[in-house]
């Protein structure tokens, strides 16, 4: 964190000298994004601009080196978003003078590599490599208070078309949209593309902000992280250490089929040909995120989120946040039952918490979450009316999670030799999470086999050469009462960054 904030202050210095010679000044004051007083301070000779605020759900790297906000700090793309117009000639990626002054790009990714237990194939160990995914941050500024946002990601390699390319990824846009920056207190993003506000590392997701190789388990189905959706919202600041948003978002979809089997009509296919569920007990809400692009939703039905993100002053080093999200129905449109009977309404609600604390003067650090997700009426649910008796949900799905690291600094044995102040993270992390629970209901049979029940072991090193880049190493063990147990161990490796 230290270099980082000597980094940022060193290259404002250098804008700083370069505007005097013009007679102008800028400075920028800030502090992470989402929490803190941020302020943006731009001043001619006799003239002040008021302070902005910082929103919720903005990048920030989120350093290991102290999880308490350092004053006078944010995280990378916020800088970039909230810099005064760059002078001439700024360069942009650092080889080429940027074509339009306040256009700013950051970047961060992650790559995988090691061997894990596949269950298809009985539990064999394979090798392999992933190039999980590179994402480019594109943001404008138009003036002081009006800022574009953008995030373009490119997953597992991306996606060709020629038997020679061997790729089998995606390239999507996750974040696109505007802030129009008002007060402290209030302000307004416009409709967009934006992530919905439940989860911190939902928010946050940046490898750099978590220390196993793969992202906690809780992120990838009970919170279908990353949870992004057509979206607009309001949010500021409550009081000092207080920060609220409220979402309006496209509701999630009781839908798991491929996209090209949604009908001319934006219904599921004709009966009786079946369709998969978007919500069901072993992936939970995987697969339950509304299309994007082209007007093929599902339903008419909106999600509604609420979250508060709190870091107290009288007990320094604490993060938190609590959110609840609630939609009437995620039945899509022609939803129907293995039998052909036609599906009613099912609502849904999430109530999540989370917290990161970095015991002051120590290298010690505690996270912990729950998420529960409650439905208004499973009856409805697909995975309840299909032909498939293992998948069946209950009348909620709930699951937590406890970790504890330790930071430690690395300087005086690698700093001389290799420079910067590296730090090394050993952590240990339980999940437990339960997808089958009691409130079956529906045509279809149950047979649930225990796979949604699932605890998880996870321990390994994170290595931060610099703030902005780490080095991975873990071992996960899985276990659930399915028959043979969840045969999907891991031992990976990998590498992150986040600038």
């Amino acid at each position: 964190m230290e270099a980082r904030i000597r980094s940022l202050e060193s290259e404002l210095h250098r804008r700083d000298d370069v505007e005097a010679n013009h007679g102008s000044k800028a400075r920028v004051a800030n502090t992470r994004a989402g929490g803190g007083k941020g302020a943006l301070e731009a001043s001619a000779p006799d003239q002040t601009v008021a302070p902005l605020p910082v929103p919720p759900g903005k990048r920030q790297p989120g350093s290991p080196l102290n999880l308490a906000p350092a004053p006078g700090y944010m995280g990378a793309k916020e800088t970039a978003a909230l810099e005064a117009p760059a002078p001439a000639n700024e360069d942009l990626f650092g080889v080429a003078p940027s074509p339009v002054p306040g256009l700013k790009i950051g970047a961060y990714g992650e790559l995988r590599f090691g061997g894990l237990q596949n269950p298809a194939a009985n539990g064999q160990w394979q090798t392999g490599f992933d190039a999980a995914r590179v994402v480019l941050l594109p943001t404008y500024q138009f003036n002081d208070n009006i800022i574009f946002n953008s995030e373009i990601e490119f997953e597992h390699a991306g996606t060709g078309f020629d038997a020679d390319d061997k790729l089998h990824g995606t390239a999507e846009i996750e974040q696109a949209f505007v802030d129009f920056r008002i007060s402290p207190y209030f302000n307004i993003r416009a409709p967009g593309i934006d992530l919905v506000p439940v989860d911190w590392l939902n928010l946050y997701h940046e490898p750099t902000n978590f220390y196993s190789v793969m992202r906690p388990e809780l992120d990838n189905g009970l919170i279908p992280s990353t949870w992004k959706a057509p979206a607009a919202s309001i949010w500021g600041q409550i009081v000092e250490g207080l920060k609220y948003q409220f979402q309006i978002s496209q509701a999630l979809e009781d839908f798991g089929g491929d996209f090209s089997l949604r009908t001319g009509a934006n219904g599921v296919p004709l009966f009786p040909l079946g369709y998969a569920p978007g919500i069901d007990g072993i992936d939970a809400l995987k697969f339950s995120q509304a299309p994007l692009g082209d007007f093929r939703q599902l339903s008419n039905y909106l999600g509604y989120t609420f979250r508060l993100s709190y870091q107290p002053t009288f007990l320094p080093g604490f993060d938190g946040g609590s959110s609840v999200y609630f939609t009437p129905s995620t039945t899509p449109r022609g939803a129907y039952s293995d039998t052909g009977i036609l599906l009613g309404r099912s609502s849904l609600t999430i109530l999540e918490t989370d917290f990161r604390y970095r015991v002051p003067n120590t290298g010690l650090e505690f996270r912990g979450e729950f998420a529960d997700v409650v439905f208004g009426n499973p009856a409805n649910l697909r995975a309840n009316n299909d032909t498939d008796p293992t998948d069946n949900v209950g009348k909620s799905m709930f699951g937590g999670s406890a970790e504890v690291a330790y930071h430690l600094p690395l300087n005086p044995f690698l700093g001389p030799v290799l420079g910067s102040n590296w730090e090394a993270v050993p952590f240990y992390r339980y999940t437990y999470q339960n997808l089958q629970t009691g409130g079956f209901a529906g045509t279809g049979l149950n047979l649930p086999t225990g796979s949604g029940q699932m605890q998880f072991h996870d321990v390994g090193i994170a290595v931060y050469p610099t703030p902005e880049l780490v080095l991975k190493l873990g071992y996960t063990k899985a276990l659930n009462s399915a028959p043979g147990g969840a045969q999907s161990d891991s031992v990976l490796g990998g590498a992150g960054f986040f600038f």
